[in-house]
């Protein structure tokens, strides 16, 4: 068998683990695993990832064999920190590039693999973490400050603690990190972030039913606007355009710039079109299609033609001349309503239930004319009560309680004792 084609555990020849699944956020595939890769091109760097989204680029100075997912241990300030191996090869240097980071300014190494020693102070830290972070609500609580303490992550060596926290305005924590300092005896970091990573750093399902955006692949966050969604005629609902951060959809700025470009080739909202028939109003549009909703009454479904943008600038070339086509849709593939319908019809909670009452009503119809059809059938077949005693066989004829008559002759023998 050619050695080329042996099963390997990490990046080189053909991989097991290019498409396995991380155990942690933003999951990096290795679509380059299963190719055999030119040492020439291996910067020597290696994606590390600690605790949910913090992840770091080291170099491999002592040419370890690593693979996606070994634990190995880092270089900290101060000390040694432990994480997992999450990317290799080439594809390290285009994920630096994407976090704007230059390979110069990432002088920190690999010591190691994790060896047991490194590993039982690894859990022993992560195991403080949950206590540590409650207890330190409790103690920024009690010093009256308006932050949010949503994560603690001990270093590997557990000689350091990172708190994340939330705050909306400027916090000045410096009694905080006295205090922190003093009741779990190591040294303290505080770090601030948003509703928006803290959402990523928690992770969870959207409405969409994949994995939050800021949980797999998003490291840079952009403010998000509710023009975003008057652009793509989004129905300005909080509770539909909130994601589980609370704040905006991220997914709203991601074809914000399409809508853009298509409505430049679509019809102003505000000019009428004008016909013989009637005075149409503009009501709503498909614009990634190119099709524009216009009816006879504003806000209303009620005489709605439906028509390209195309032919809506025809006819807002015409009125500009002074004339007026005879009807409004020119073309076959418009869609004409002509009876009134309500725009809120589909956002109604109750609507499934009108059609299955029209069913259960004609079932209850059919099931009435069944059991008039059946009656005087059943009446004509029923024998009169006469004929079926003497039709009635002697076998199904109800029989006597021999007991009954035991006991009468009894009654009459005694009748006779007396008597004599």
């Amino acid at each position: 068998m050619d050695k080329d084609w042996i099963l390997h555990n990490g990046s080189g020849n053909l991989c097991s683990q290019s498409c396995g699944r991380q155990d942690k956020q933003l999951n990096t595939y290795d679509w380059m695993a299963d190719i055999p890769i030119d040492k020439s091109r291996d910067t020597g760097y290696v994606e590390v990832q600690f605790k949910n989204t913090r992840k770091g680029y080291y170099r491999n100075v002592s040419g370890l064999d690593l693979h996606k997912g070994d634990i190995v241990a880092v270089e900290a300030q101060p000390g040694h920190d432990v994480g997992v191996v999450t990317l290799t090869g080439p594809l390290v240097a285009l994920q630096m590039a994407k976090t704007n980071l230059k390979p110069e300014a990432t002088a920190r190494r690999i010591y190691r693999k994790a060896k047991s020693n490194d590993l039982e102070k690894w859990q022993e830290a992560k195991a403080r973490e949950h206590d540590t972070m409650i207890r330190a609500r409790q103690i920024a609580l009690s010093l009256n400050l308006e932050m949010k303490i949503g994560d603690v992550e001990y270093q590997g060596d557990g000689g350091k603690a990172i708190f994340y926290y939330i705050a909306e305005g400027r916090v000045d924590f410096r009694q905080l990190i006295k205090v922190l300092a003093e009741a779990f005896r190591v040294r303290i970091e505080m770090k601030q972030i948003g509703a928006r990573q803290e959402a990523g750093r928690i992770g969870g399902i959207g409405p969409c039913g994949r994995e939050l955006c800021c949980a797999t692949w998003m490291t840079s966050f952009v403010s998000v606007a509710t023009a975003a969604a008057r652009l793509q005629d989004i129905a300005l609902n909080p509770q539909k355009l909130a994601g589980q951060c609370a704040k905006l959809k991220c997914c709203l700025n991601y074809e914000a710039d399409i809508y853009v470009e298509a409505m430049k080739r679509m019809p102003s909202r505000e000019v009428t079109l004008e016909t013989t028939e009637a005075t149409y109003y503009y009501l709503k549009a498909d614009i990634l299609a190119g099709r524009i909703t216009y009816s006879t009454q504003k806000g209303s479904l009620e005489g709605s033609v439906t028509i390209s943008a195309r032919r809506a600038l025809e006819v807002m070339e015409l009125n500009r001349r002074g004339q007026k086509p005879e009807r409004l849709d020119d073309d076959s593939n418009t869609n004409r309503n002509t009876r009134p319908a309500d725009l809120l019809e589909q956002d109604s909670l109750t609507r499934f239930d009108r059609n299955r009452n029209k069913g259960n009503e004609n079932r209850a119809k059919k099931r009435k004319k069944k059991s008039a059809s059946t009656q005087p059938q059943q009446a004509q077949a029923q024998p009169q009560p006469q004929a079926q005693a003497q039709a009635q066989p002697a076998s199904d004829r109800p029989k006597r309680n021999k007991n009954n008559k035991k006991k009468k002759n009894v009654n009459n023998e005694e009748k006779s004792a007396s008597n004599s």
